[in-house]
């Protein structure tokens, strides 16, 4: 055989394949059967490579080559296995007579489980029929604990080697592999706990120590590389020659020690490698429980403590070894609690939990190459099994298996799933399983990661990985393409194994897919956070019944649309939203279209849907709005100038004030939702959230000032006799309006010359009297109201003063308060030259030159304390008042206000109404140090946050954070609090998480108001 016949074989440096094959006594002419089989496999210079390497450490590599020639199976075997995997290959290096396991009928066949307990208890001198079986040092070279415990290692490579022969030869089933793996774990296990009885034999004789297999190992699903779950339960047994058990604790010491010295062998390393971890992190309390309780004490927190993930874990909880007696005993006490978990009132946050845990742990960079935990992996077909089995297995015991195709068969063969779509799912997760198999046995390490193909040698990998699976034609192209459309479909069966039978329990179709009962309808709603299922199961028919196109399309929406409604805080909200929007479009043909063809928009909507009140209700009054969803440059602020030309338009289409002030108002409740959505889908800050809100105010009420004006002129006959102006206070003033903020405003006029004053300040009565009836009258669209309390003498003073009026009061009777409410003044609306004028009037008065004197600094101090103690609503929590409350708004702004009032007159870059902006330049200017300058920024901005939320989730106003824990948890979420991102914190409360936050950012700004503020 030439060179380029080996080349055309695979061998990617055919000379020197050739080269080496003649080294090594093969004969390329006559021993066309051995080059063939090492062609075959998956990489042949490895596998070529790896036979000389063990013909070279073989002390008789003529018998080995004779065997070869003259045994097909066992060629077929070997040229596999040197071909997949280094590191076996390293194995039969360091131990080159054992190329004898695969040879043979017992190479050839799947052992049962207790077959490989007793082979690896008789490697390590254990009986195997004892009740504790101990190991026996003398079986080992040198009699020594650590020669026993290499032993049991090379017995337990030899047995992964012969089942990867079979593996890779087709013998067996991926099912199957991943169930001797399992086997195989467990009886190491059984004979490692041998070895540590033997090495502490009076500890033995304390306790009887059950191994429960959790997870993978607990399923019979085992990868050839995974950490083994498990779970220690121990109890006492009775002391050698005496009538009384062995004290609790001594008996809990001494098990402790027997399973940490088990633990360890095969964790670890020798030149054999480590087998794998043993891990006991899903024990009660995770890793700051103790390592083993008795069965008491696993009950006992199980029935106090667990949350429901703790359950979805002991799903495939099973004795793997020691007294197995023990661990039947466990399985019997925690099984019902299992099945039982779906009834907890927490069940629905837990597993919402554990799939928001699953995407954060996915590395960016990663998430297209994973196996497991990315998009349709296996992640993915694991949990979709697994909830079935828990909304559905407590009431039908046939679904009840720790292992996962089990769990499927059975879910289909009862009706629970579509057989068609079982079987894909299965197909998937074997072919899934199989590639992470492959990976794992090159080097046997732990991954789940694809090659990268734009590594170095990323290429080269994937096409001995295509190889292996049997791709022949372009390896790398078949692979690629394969594992994309396995991705594709587990997705697609991800959402439709869950969802779609829902959708048939409802809609009424005869259908071939798999029917819940309405009982079984209902559970699997109650599993999805639904709190009224009946109510979401009509939600569902109304929307899904009948032979139109609109009830086909909304038929392929909802199996993914109700995995997002279940994501949000209110499913049944979202839904119901969901129905009334549709309602109200009815067969407008681009809006199931949009929904179809762009899921971007479909799950905003299911997302806004099922968080926020006031989005639902904007969105019902004009529900084409829907459209604004499909891109987050529809979402972004628009700018007052083309706000106000749009106002302008409108204003010139009616021939009404009604008609055109609704037209506006129209165009502010767009604006709101326009707001809104931004603020929940994080496209805008806090800070364009405020301008945003004052933009569209100011502009709407611009408008209605010249319409009142207008009219007010034209129905007393009489010329304009003032000029009007009105200038935002507060919030408005500041650009920083809320969701339910009104809009503070004073209104002045200035009579136009040679009118009389009274007669002037009648006619801006009435005006000022219209713009608010204006816009304020019932109506589709949300009201804008005016207050006009922070004017001159409050409630008691004249709603509307002339210029000359405004000076007068402020030359005579203003107060420090006043001085300091006008910080935030600015003209927004009415005739420019008397705005100005305005602005000119009260400039002295807000920044005084000198500055303030320390009198009105007391002043401002006092009214500070008294405004904490008097005007903080009556059971109001004063640490989570947002407003009013300790290291809440009010704390920033008069801090920030009382810099303004010092130091506003030499630094004209401090005059401005925005609190933010005013504490940028204060920390510029050294007025505040940077650090206390990040602190009451942070607080500001976050308290601002949970005020606009508040509004949004309930669509009514707040000033506290929500006391009811419900309403809080949606408020947490619907802020992007997570169920956290660490491993150790992973399970708490988006709840507690905000309020935690909020709490340690207000006492901070506390802290700094109280030395700046009071001591400055």
């Amino acid at each position: 055989m030439t060179a380029g016949a080996l080349a055309r074989r695979g061998f990617s440096d055919s000379t020197r394949a050739l080269r080496l094959m003649t080294g090594a006594g093969l004969d390329a002419g006559a021993d066309t059967d051995v080059i063939s089989d090492l062609a075959a496999a998956p990489d042949p210079d490895q596998a070529l490579l790896g036979l000389i390497r063990i013909l070279e450490a073989s002390p008789d590599p003529e018998e080995l080559l004779a065997v070869l020639r003259e045994d097909p199976d066992l060629r077929a075997r070997l040229c596999r296995v040197l071909g997949a995997s280094t590191a076996l290959t390293d194995h039969l290096v360091r131990h080159p007579g054992d190329w004898r396991e695969l040879r043979g009928a017992d190479a050839a066949r799947s052992p049962d489980p207790e077959e490989l307990r007793h082979g690896l208890l008789h490697t390590v001198g254990a009986d195997p029929n004892a009740r504790s079986p101990h190991a026996d040092p003398a079986v080992s070279d040198d009699g020594s604990p650590h020669s026993l415990k290499h032993v049991l290692r090379v017995a337990y490579r030899r047995r992964v080697l012969r089942l990867a022969g079979r593996d890779l030869t087709g013998l067996c089933t991926v099912d199957q592999v991943a169930a001797e793996l399992a086997d195989l774990a467990a009886a190491t296990l059984d004979a490692a706990l041998a070895v540590a009885r033997a090495e502490f034999p009076e500890d033995a004789e304390r306790c009887r120590l059950a191994v429960i297999g959790m997870g993978k190992c607990g399923g019979r699903e085992l990868n050839y590389v995974s950490d083994v779950d498990v779970v220690f339960v121990a109890e006492p047994t009775e002391e050698p020659g005496a009538d009384r058990p062995v004290d609790d604790q001594a008996a809990m010491r001494s098990a402790t020690r027997l399973a940490t010295a088990m633990m360890r062998i095969p964790s670890e390393t020798d030149a054999e490698g480590t087998l794998w971890e043993v891990d006991p992190a899903l024990r009660p309390e995770g890793r700051n429980g103790p390592l083993v309780r008795p069965l008491s004490g696993h009950v006992a927190y199980y029935e106090r403590w667990a949350k429901t993930w703790e359950f979805q874990a002991l799903l495939k909880a099973r004795p793997i070894a020691g007294d197995l007696e023990l661990g039947r005993a466990y399985e019997a006490a925690i099984s019902p609690m299992v099945w039982g978990a779906t009834e907890r009132p927490n069940f629905v946050e837990d597993v919402q939990a554990m799939r928001r845990r699953v995407v954060a742990h996915i590395p960016v960079e990663h998430t297209e190459r994973e196996l497991k935990l990315g998009p349709g992996g296996l992640r993915d077909i694991e949990f979709s099994v697994q909830l079935l089995q828990l909304v559905h297995g407590r009431t039908d015991e046939r679904l009840r298996s720790g292992n996962t195709l089990d769990a499927l068969a059975a879910l289909s063969e009862h009706g629970y799933v579509g057989r068609g779509d079982a079987v894909g799912l299965a197909e998937a997760y074997r072919f899934l399983r199989r590639v992470e198999h492959l990976l794992q046995l090159e080097r046997l390490r732990r991954t789940h990661l694809m090659p990268d193909p734009a590594s170095p040698d990323g290429p080269a990998h994937l096409r001995w990985l295509g190889r292996a699976l049997g791709y022949a034609g372009d390896p790398v192209k078949e692979l690629t393409e394969a594992r994309r459309r396995v991705s594709l479909e587990v997705r697609r069966l991800h959402e439709k194994l869950f969802y779609r039978p829902l959708l048939n329990a409802v809609a009424k179709l005869p259908s071939e897919e798999a029917r819940l009962t309405p009982e079984q309808a209902r559970v699997r709603m109650e599993a999805l956070g639904f709190a009224d299922p009946a109510g979401a199961l009509r939600h569902l028919e109304s929307l899904t019944s009948g032979v139109s196109r609109r009830a086909a399309i909304q038929r392929t929406l909802l199996p993914v649309m109700l995995g997002w409604f279940s994501d949000a805080p209110d499913p049944d909200a979202g839904l119901l939203g969901f129905r009334q929007v549709s309602d109200a479009l009815g067969t407008t043909p681009w809006y199931l279209r949009l929904l179809r063809d762009d899921v971007r928009v479909a799950e905003r909507m299911a997302w806004l849907l099922g968080t926020s009140r006031y989005v639902t209700e904007l969105l019902l009054r004009a529900p084409e709005a829907v459209a604004m969803l499909a891109d987050d440059s529809h979402l972004v602020r628009r700018s007052p100038k083309v706000l106000a030309a749009e106002a302008e338009a409108a204003l010139r289409r009616y021939d009404t004030a009604e008609e055109s002030v609704a037209a506006v108002r129209a165009l502010r409740r767009r604006e709101l939702l326009r707001t809104a959505v931004a603020d929940l889908l994080e496209v805008s800050s806090v800070q364009e959230v405020g301008s945003a809100l004052t933009d569209i105010a100011a502009v709407t009420i611009e408008a209605a000032l010249r319409l009142a004006f207008n009219r007010v002129v034209a129905a007393s006959g009489d010329e304009p006799l003032t000029r009007v102006c009105v200038v935002a206070m507060g919030r408005f003033g500041g650009g920083e309006l809320t969701y339910a903020s009104d809009a503070d405003v004073m209104y002045v006029h200035d009579p136009l010359p040679g009118v009389e004053t009274g007669a002037a300040t009648r006619q801006a009565l009435e005006v000022v009297r219209e713009l608010a009836r204006l816009l304020e009258m019932p109506a589709a669209e949300p009201p804008l109201k005016v207050d006009t309390d922070l004017r001159p003498e409050g409630r008691s003073g004249p709603v509307v003063r002339t210029l000359d009026s405004y000076a007068a009061y402020y030359g005579r009777w203003s107060q420090v308060w006043e001085s300091q409410a006008l910080l935030r003044a600015r003209p927004i609306a009415g005739d420019p030259q008397l705005r100005q004028a305005f602005t000119e009037l009260i400039d002295p008065i807000r920044y005084p030159s000198g500055g303030i004197d320390a009198a009105s600094v007391l002043e401002i101090r006092k009214l500070k304390a008294r405004m904490e103690s008097e005007r903080l609503p009556r059971g109001a929590d004063p640490t989570l008042h947002t407003k009013l409350g300790r290291g809440g708004l009010s704390d920033v702004e008069w801090v920030v206000q009382l810099v303004q009032l010092r130091h506003a007159h030499e630094h004209p870059d401090l005059r401005t109404t925005g609190t933010l902006e005013a504490l940028e330049v204060a920390v510029a200017h050294g007025m505040l140090a940077a650090d206390d300058g990040v602190v009451l920024e942070q607080a500001w901005r976050l308290a601002s946050r949970v005020r606009g939320m508040v509004m949004l989730v309930r669509g009514r106003p707040g000033d506290s954070l929500p006391t009811d824990l419900r309403v809080r948890s949606a408020l947490a979420e619907a802020m992007g609090c997570s169920s956290g991102e660490g491993e150790d914190d992973v399970w708490e409360g988006a709840s507690e998480q905000l309020t935690e936050a909020y709490l340690r950012t207000t006492r901070r700004a506390r802290a700094v108001m109280e030395r700046v503020f009071y001591d400055g």
